[in-house]
């Protein structure tokens, strides 16, 4: 989970030092922003950087319409789920070059945090949920334990924006650690899923099966890895190290 804080002092990617008051690029970016600054200002103000976590962003979200592609075709054709699958890793690599890409240029950017944390939350949060869903974990129950996955993603996405200035620093300015595991970790769900589909493990193949079958509780026991994946990201407690 990479971060491009405005203020210049973000936890994964120090692009400046400079107060934000005093950062050329933020205030241009600001004047750009501002209701006054002519057509195509929003298009002028984003960085590269930016347009790099848009390309996560959209990982994810052809991620998400791939679930669905496989949805209304073909069960025994997985090359809409494979596709799903195969977007997560791309939405990865572009939320790690957005910050090299934003140090490499020395600039900071208001929407960049933002904008990180929105796309992070489609290819890592909304993206594997539909995956499951899509793979056959499909009744009520399963439906809300995925919801919840996707809502501990978003939660521990805001509190890392609202927490980021007040976590312990090393001297380069990054935060010595992360506060629960990163959402990008739902990486390994996604490795998971994909052995399933390579094992033909979709749909009535599921591992474990069905628990509660028949029942208005019926659910697929693997979906407790959402779960406990979702539990690990809204932690308090777990603090995990920063390579």
């Amino acid at each position: 989970m990479s971060r491009r804080n405005g203020a210049g002092n973000s936890a994964d990617k120090d692009v400046s030092s400079t107060p934000v008051s005093e950062n050329p690029g933020i205030e241009k970016q600001k004047r750009l922003l501002a209701a006054d600054a002519g057509h195509f200002s929003l298009i002028k103000a984003m960085h590269l950087a930016d347009v790099i976590t848009e390309l996560n962003g959209f990982c994810g979200v052809m991620s998400v319409f791939s679930s669905m592609r496989y949805c209304l075709g073909d069960p025994s054709d997985f090359g809409n789920l494979w596709a799903a699958l195969g977007f997560m890793p791309f939405g990865l690599f572009f939320d790690f070059m957005d910050g090299k890409v934003a140090r490499w240029r020395k600039k900071a950017s208001m929407m960049g945090q933002e904008l990180d944390s929105l796309a992070d939350l489609i290819s890592f949060g909304v993206a594997p949920a539909c995956c499951a869903m899509a793979i056959g974990m499909r009744t009520p129950l399963d439906h809300f334990l995925l919801t919840f996955y996707v809502l501990c993603g978003l939660t521990r996405l805001a509190r890392f924006n609202v927490t980021v200035q007040l976590l312990p620093k090393d001297a380069t300015g990054k935060s010595k650690y992360f506060e629960g595991t990163p959402i990008p970790t739902s990486l390994g769900l996604d490795s998971i899923m994909a052995y399933w589909v390579y094992n033909g493990w979709v749909l009535d193949n599921i591992p474990l099966g069905t628990a509660l079958t028949g029942t208005p509780f019926e659910f697929h026991p693997v979906i407790g890895m959402f779960l406990i994946h979702g539990c690990l990201m809204v932690s308090k407690t777990l603090k995990v190290p920063k390579p």
